[in-house]
C-alpha cells in the first residue's frame, strides 16, 4: 500500500512539473556544486583532515653558506656554494635534486623555446642574442667528486651511498657562474641609471628543490611564468663588489662597520632606532668618491634564518634611507629603501621606506608577525618582485602605484615567504591570498590615503568569466599569459574578499585565516590544507564555494523571476520568486523599496540553492512596492545585471 501511495505521488509530481512556467531558462545543477564527495582523500599520518599537519608532519631542511662577486663590467656572477642539506623523511635518498634557474636564460632552454614569437624580450633579452644559463664546475659530496647530471633548469646528483632517512645531513658544494640578464623574467635584471648600472640579483646560486610526501622529488623545469617552491634553511652569504657600490641584501647585515663610512654606519644606527624615514647616503654622496671607504673591492656579509631563499642588489647609483619598524611583540625590525638619483623625491621614492614600514607593521598586526631582522626596497628595472626580507620594484613608481607595488611585494612575506606553498603548481596560493590582504592594505595605510573605491562586480564579471577565461586551480605555465593576471591575481583575491565579507563575516574569516597562516608558518601546504582549515575552523562545508570558485570556472546569473502580492493584495505582503541561471551559486541579497520610502534588505544564506533553482522570499510588507533589486550593492560577479531588478509598472 505504501508503495502504491508512493508511485501515485511521483506521478503527480511528473505531472506538476510539466505544467512549471519559469520565467528563464537555468543551466543551474545543485547536484553538480553541492556534490558531497569534495576533498579527494581523508587524513594522512602527515596531514590532518582538520587541514593541519598532522603528527608525523616531515620536512626537509637545507642551509646555504655561500661567497660570491660580481664584476660590474662583465654583468658577471661568480661563487661558491656550500649546501648542507638534511633528509627528515622516512625515506633513503639514492640522488638529490637541485634547481639551477639561470638556466632558463640560456637561449636553447625550454622556456627560451616556449616563448611567443611575438613575446616582448624578457626573457633573458633573447631578441637581442644574448645567451645566459648556469656555469657549474667543482662539485663536490662530502668532499669527494659528484657524479651528476644537468637538464635544463634541473641538476641531479647521483650519490654513492643514499642520505639516510630520520635525518641523515649530507653536504653539497660547488663553484658557478652566469651572466647577468638585462631583463631576468620580471624577476632580475640591470637599470642602467646616469651614477652607474643596479644590479637586481636572484635566482642566483644553485637551490635544493623540495622533496616531500605530496609528490617526491618536486623538479617542474623553470619556464618564467611559475615561480618558485623551497626548502628552508639558514643562510649564511658574503658578496664582494666595487667599493663603491652600496648592497642590500636578505636578512641582516654583519659587518657595517667594514662596508660603510663612520658617518653612514651612524646613521645606519640611528636609523635602527627612529620611527621616521634617516638618510643614510644621500643624493649628494652618490657622486662624492669620499663617501665610501677606500679600496678597490668590498665584501658585505648577509645572514638570514629560517628563510627560503636570499637575494640581493648592488649599485654605486644607490641612494639609502632607513627607518624602524615596531612589531606587535615588541621587537623591532628595519625598513630600508634604495634608489637612483632619478626616482628621489617625495611623490617618489623619497617615501618608499615610509611605504614599507606601514605595510610591514600593518601585516604583522593583522595576521602574524614579520620574522625576519630587515627588509629592503630596491627600485630596479623589475616591475615587482619578492623575495625573504627583499623587494624589487619599478624605479618610476610614483606616489599610490609605488605604493601600491610595494604593498604587495612585502606582502608576499606572508605568502609565500612565511607560508611556503608550492608556486610552481599554485601560484594562487601566493599571487591571490596577497592581492586579498593588499585589498585590505589600501584602507589601513594612512587613514585611507590610497583607499580604492568599491568596484562595480556585475561590470566586472564579463571580464571575469569571458569566452577565453581559465579556472583558478591550473599551474601558471599551463595559463594563457593573458590570463595569469585575472586567474592568478584578481579573481582568487576577490573570492577571498567574497568569503570574508559576504558568506562567513569578518570575524570568522579572519580568525581562520590567521590560524592557517599560524599552521603553515614555514611549512610547506597544498591547496587541500588551506581549504580544510577554513572548512574546519569556520565551522562551514564550503566545498561549494572552493569547487565552483577555484577548481571550476563557474558562472554566476541570479535573477528576479516575478513580483506578486500575495492573494493579490499588498495588505498581505510580496512574494519574490528568484532564479540562479548558471552553475555557480551565492547567497542572496535582496532590498526593497515601498511607496511610502520604506528601505529594507533581506539576506539568505547560499543553502536555499541546495536542491532547486528557484526560490520563493516573502517580504514583511503591507505596502505597494517602488523597486525590488537582488545584491543591490553590485558586489556578486553577476554576469547579468539585467535581471536583477525588478520595477513596479
Amino acid at each position: 500500500m505504501i508503495q502504491k501511495c508512493f508511485s501515485v505521488v511521483l506521478l503527480l509530481t511528473f505531472y506538476l512539473a510539466g505544467f512549471s512556467q519559469d520565467k528563464f531558462a537555468s543551466a543551474y545543477d545543485p547536484h553538480a556544486l553541492f556534490s558531497p564527495l569534495f576533498y579527494p582523500n581523508g587524513e594522512t599520518i602527515t596531514r590532518a583532515a582538520s587541514g593541519e599537519p598532522n603528527v608525523g608532519y616531515w620536512q626537509n631542511r637545507a642551509d646555504y653558506k655561500i661567497s660570491a662577486s660580481l664584476n660590474e663590467v662583465a654583468h658577471q656572477v661568480s661563487g661558491t656554494v656550500t649546501i648542507t642539506y638534511k633528509n627528515n623523511s622516512p625515506h633513503d635518498l639514492p640522488f638529490l635534486w637541485l634547481q639551477l634557474d639561470q638556466n632558463l636564460f640560456n637561449n636553447k632552454s625550454r622556456g627560451q623555446a616556449r616563448m611567443p614569437v611575438d613575446s616582448r624580450s624578457r626573457y633573458g633579452d633573447a631578441k637581442s642574442g644574448f645567451n645566459g644559463g648556469d656555469n657549474i664546475s667543482n662539485v663536490q659530496i662530502n668532499d669527494a667528486s659528484a657524479n651528476y647530471t644537468i637538464t635544463d633548469t634541473r641538476m641531479q646528483i647521483r650519490l654513492a651511498k643514499p642520505v639516510k632517512a630520520g635525518g641523515e645531513s649530507i653536504k653539497i658544494k660547488m663553484d658557478f657562474s652566469f651572466t647577468i640578464p638585462e631583463y631576468g623574467a620580471d624577476r632580475c635584471g640591470i637599470l642602467k641609471t646616469k651614477n652607474g648600472d643596479i644590479f637586481a640579483v636572484a635566482q642566483w646560486y644553485p637551490r635544493m628543490c623540495v622533496f616531500d610526501e605530496v609528490q617526491g622529488w618536486n623538479t617542474l623545469p623553470y619556464l618564467g611564468p611559475s615561480e618558485f617552491y623551497l626548502e628552508y634553511g639558514d643562510f649564511d652569504f658574503n658578496i664582494t663588489v666595487p667599493a663603491s657600490h652600496i648592497v642590500v641584501a636578505s636578512g641582516e647585515l654583519q659587518n657595517a662597520s667594514e662596508v660603510l663610512t663612520p658617518t653612514q654606519n651612524q646613521r645606519y644606527e640611528s636609523a635602527k632606532k627612529s620611527d621616521k624615514t634617516v638618510i643614510i647616503r644621500s643624493e649628494k654622496e652618490v657622486t662624492d668618491p669620499a663617501a665610501r671607504p677606500k679600496g678597490t673591492t668590498l665584501t658585505w656579509h648577509y645572514k638570514i634564518t629560517n628563510a627560503r631563499d636570499v637575494s640581493w642588489a648592488s649599485s654605486k647609483a644607490f641612494i639609502w634611507d632607513a627607518a624602524k619598524m615596531n612589531l606587535p611583540s615588541g621587537k623591532t625590525s628595519l625598513a630600508m629603501s634604495v634608489y637612483p638619483a632619478e626616482s628621489n623625491g617625495d611623490k617618489a621614492w623619497g617615501r618608499a621606506t615610509e611605504y614599507t614600514k606601514k605595510s610591514i607593521e600593518n601585516y604583522s598586526k593583522r595576521w602574524y608577525e614579520f620574522p625576519y631582522p630587515a627588509a629592503s626596497n630596491v627600485a630596479s628595472n623589475v616591475g615587482g618582485m619578492e623575495y625573504p626580507g627583499i623587494v624589487f620594484c619599478g624605479s618610476r613608481a610614483t606616489q599610490e602605484g609605488l605604493f601600491g607595488v610595494t604593498d604587495h611585494e612585502f606582502g608576499h612575506t606572508w605568502f609565500p615567504m612565511i607560508v611556503g606553498s608550492n608556486e610552481r603548481k599554485y601560484g594562487w596560493m601566493d599571487e591571490g591570498f596577497n592581492t586579498f590582504i593588499n585589498s585590505l592594505a589600501h584602507e589601513d595605510f594612512n587613514n585611507g590615503e590610497y583607499k580604492e573605491e568599491p568596484k562595480n562586480m556585475q561590470q566586472m564579471a564579463q571580464y571575469l568569466f569571458n569566452p577565453n577565461s581559465e579556472a583558478i586551480l591550473n599551474t601558471p605555465d599551463a595559463m594563457k599569459e593573458a590570463n595569469i593576471g585575472t586567474a592568478l591575481y584578481f579573481k582568487p583575491g576577490y573570492g577571498l574578499e567574497l568569503l570574508r565579507n559576504e558568506i562567513l563575516g569578518p570575524e570568522r574569516f579572519d580568525y581562520a585565516f590567521r590560524l592557517y597562516i599560524q599552521r603553515w608558518a614555514f611549512k610547506h601546504p597544498t591547496p587541500w590544507d588551506f581549504f580544510r582549515t577554513m572548512d574546519n575552523t569556520a565551522g562551514e562545508d564550503l566545498s561549494w564555494f572552493w569547487k565552483g570558485w577555484f577548481l571550476e570556472n563557474y558562472k554566476l546569473d541570479q535573477a528576479i523571476e516575478s513580483v506578486k502580492y500575495e492573494k493579490d493584495s499588498e495588505a498581505n505582503g510580496a512574494i519574490v520568486t528568484i532564479a540562479n541561471l548558471d552553475q555557480m551559486a551565492m547567497p542572496v541579497t535582496l532590498a526593497y523599496e515601498t511607496v511610502s520610502g520604506k528601505k529594507d534588505v533581506i539576506r539568505l544564506p547560499v543553502e536555499v540553492w541546495n536542491n532547486t533553482h528557484t526560490w520563493k522570499v516573502k517580504l514583511p510588507t503591507t505596502e505597494k512596492l517602488v523597486s525590488v533589486v537582488l545584491d543591490p550593492n553590485k558586489i556578486l560577479p553577476d554576469m547579468d545585471a539585467t535581471n536583477n531588478t525588478w520595477k513596479s509598472n
